[in-house]
């Protein structure tokens, strides 16, 4: 298994292993959040699914809690939309540079 991977069952039963995107504390909502994908690419839009929960760093057998309320999905979907930024902005410098 990746070192920033981990295993979950899906709603069939199957494993699927998931790659860390990034985890991190929010001081809005004083909880810990982890962002995660399976890779997969969604048909309609053709982005990456990714997936985000409330998760414990300080205990390795903590269960994944879902995320229930839209202040904390606002939170994870602001630092999603910084990050996307970001990339494209290196990107682009990337390819001026060239």
């Amino acid at each position: 298994m990746k070192k920033n991977a981990f295993t979950m069952l899906d709603e069939n039963g199957n494993e699927v292993v998931y790659d860390v995107l990034f985890t991190f504390e929010s001081e809005e909502t004083n909880k810990n959040y982890i962002v995660y994908t399976d890779n997969k690419v969604d048909e309609v839009t053709g982005n990456i699914e990714v997936y985000a929960s409330i998760y414990d760093p300080n205990d390795p057998k903590s269960k994944l809690e879902a995320i229930e309320t839209e202040k904390e999905w606002k939170v994870i979907e602001t630092i999603l939309e910084t990050l996307q930024e970001e990339v494209k902005s290196k990107k682009n410098k990337e390819n001026n540079e060239q």
